[in-house]
């Protein structure tokens, strides 16, 4: 019998493997992605006070994402993100990949969060 590879129980260990290291604090809060399949989805979280300070995704910019490849509305939630942030007055981020491997959409959102002026 063939057994299936469970890929997301691989992904959520190496998320709290990461997770015992990346902390986020009120002036450096940890940029969460979540990715499934049609949607991404990124908050900044002050972890000590256990809030979100803003949040972002491509399914509430989806009007404004008509015709987009998935790769471009990351980019476009990583942009909208950084903004949110910088209206906040927080500059600096911790980048929390949520054990996805930084390629393809991670990274775009990555990329679209430093235009926007985010340092990590």
């Amino acid at each position: 019998m063939i057994k299936k590879i469970d890929k997301n129980a691989d992904r959520k260990v190496r998320h709290e493997r990461v997770r015992k290291t990346v902390y986020g604090t009120g002036v450096k809060p940890r940029l969460c992605v979540y990715r499934s399949t049609n949607y991404i989805y990124a908050q900044l979280i002050d972890d000590v006070n256990g809030i979100t300070l803003a949040s972002s995704s491509s399914l509430a910019l989806s009007k404004d994402l008509q015709g987009k490849t998935k790769t471009e509305a990351s980019e476009a939630v990583g942009l909208d993100i950084g903004k949110k942030a910088l209206d906040l007055g927080i500059e600096n981020v911790v980048f929390d990949r949520g054990g996805y491997i930084y390629t393809g959409r991670v990274a775009a959102l990555a990329k679209g969060a430093r235009d926007a002026g985010l340092k990590f």
